[in-house]
């Protein structure tokens, strides 16, 4: 059986930053500078992932290439996502990589299509509730005869794919429009509920086919993926792992590795729902819905029946990152799977931007529970009418904060507010996934 070429973890691990750079650069020596690589291209997230440590690796092996004579370009993986300023570049990679080598992934233009993933394949793995391929479109920058490209990520839940990273990071991170969109809304379908935390799910069989059939032969790709934990002490990092080509080959031994850490690093199921959870959204990382509605995602499973999700939300100041699509959120708003859907046959914009309707049903507790999003509009902050026109609650950032007695250094845990009513605060929802054991075995 495959096995990666590294695999570093455990739940009891602590990748220390100088163990993390030095296994980088073993890493850099023996697969990269050894095989004569002389263009590189890597492929990180970009800020909405701060706390993966994938902005350090990529800046340790800029460093590293460089300093061995390859000539190096960074591409983040966008997706639908803006992009970055040098500010946040700063944020990601500190001063490693100069701002003039970090290109940026067009999801609208500058693709290639490589083919598709046909309909009844599609249909066959969402048990009919989708019956359209699904097209397979990349940025035409991965195509640039690089002779390697590094893949840098976190793996961890996820709410399209069930755990992120690996294929997804290249095949969506650096996908086209048609792919985002349709293999979003294929996981939509096909119940975020029964997605999330696994290592396997329909989007999941999608994408990889699509690496494996239409990437792999043309793109040498080394990936590296770490599995973090957000504790009580703050983000550790629990291991590394490495691999290259397809599922079925190291790079695939090395996600399977790494999703089967995250699983035992990142989910806690909890013996009862919670009545009221709270979440804290970093503003250098998370600053629309589009972002930080992974507060919802990652503890729909655990709110009980009438349940109240409270999102602390001091840089959201838009939803969507990309125009159209904060235009499309704006408009229909987060009220549950049966209005999405009737809104894809009564909008033609919508049925052309897929993945906001996949976003649209994400976002929404289908009428569950209470979702109320704290902003603070005299700090440039989502007004309250703009929150509450979407179908969200309002509530003033300031006050809420004072009354929960929070701050932005808070830990995830129990806690009591000022009236003596007990709520769970859960400081970073991107890095776990929160579930009562009635909802996920």
């Amino acid at each position: 059986m495959t096995a990666p070429l590294l695999s570093v973890g455990g739940v009891d691990r602590t990748v220390s930053l100088d163990e993390l750079r030095a296994l980088v650069d073993g890493i850099a020596a023996a697969e990269i500078v050894a095989s004569d690589a002389r263009r590189v291209l890597l492929v990180p997230p970009d800020v909405t992932r701060l706390h993966s440590r994938a902005g350090e690796i990529a800046g340790f092996l800029f460093e590293r290439l460089s300093a061995a004579g390859c000539e190096v370009a960074v591409l983040p993986a966008l997706g639908t996502h803006g992009a970055m300023t040098p500010r946040q570049a700063d944020l990601l990679f500190g001063d490693r990589v100069p701002f003039e080598r970090i290109l940026r992934h067009r999801w609208r233009e500058g693709l290639v299509r490589l083919g598709e993933v046909g309909a009844a394949e599609i249909s066959a793995l969402s048990k009919g509730r989708m019956t359209d391929p699904i097209p397979v479109e990349v940025d035409e920058i991965l195509l640039d005869r690089w002779d390697l490209v590094v893949s840098v990520g976190q793996v961890g839940p996820h709410e399209v794919i069930g755990m992120a990273n690996f294929t997804k990071n290249l095949v969506i991170g650096l996908g086209g429009a048609p792919t985002i969109h349709r293999s979003h809304f294929l996981g939509a379908v096909c119940d975020m509920e029964t997605i999330m935390g696994r290592a396997r799910s329909p989007v999941r069989d999608v994408v990889d086919a699509a690496f494996d059939r239409f990437l792999a032969d043309r793109v040498p790709v080394l990936w590296l993926l770490t599995v973090m934990e957000d504790t009580s002490a703050g983000v550790v990092q629990r291991g590394l792992f490495a691999g290259r080509g397809g599922s079925g080959e190291s790079g695939g031994a090395a996600y399977r590795a790494a999703a089967g850490l995250s699983a035992r690093c990142n989910i806690e199921v909890v013996p009862r729902p919670f009545d009221r959870v709270t979440c804290w959204l970093d503003p250098a990382e998370l600053t629309s819905t589009w972002v930080g509605n992974k507060a919802v995602y990652r503890t729909r499973m655990a709110l009980a029946d009438g349940g109240e999700l409270v999102v602390l939300a001091p840089g959201v100041s838009r939803f969507g990152e990309d125009p159209v699509i904060d235009a499309l959120i704006h408009r229909h708003g987060y009220r549950g799977t049966p209005a999405a859907l009737a809104a894809v046959h009564e909008d033609p914009e919508l049925a052309d931007n897929l993945g906001a309707a996949a976003h649209l049903i994400h976002g929404s507790s289908e009428g569950r529970f209470r979702i109320v999003y704290c902003t603070d509009p005299a700090a440039g902050g989502l007004t309250r009418d703009e929150v509450e026109g979407v179908g969200y609650a309002w509530r003033s950032l300031p006050a809420e904060l004072d009354r929960l007695g929070v701050t932005s250094g808070t830990a995830t845990g129990p806690r009591v507010d000022r009236d003596g009513v007990p709520f769970t605060h859960i400081a970073n929802p991107a890095l776990g996934l929160w579930a009562a054991s009635t909802r996920f075995p």
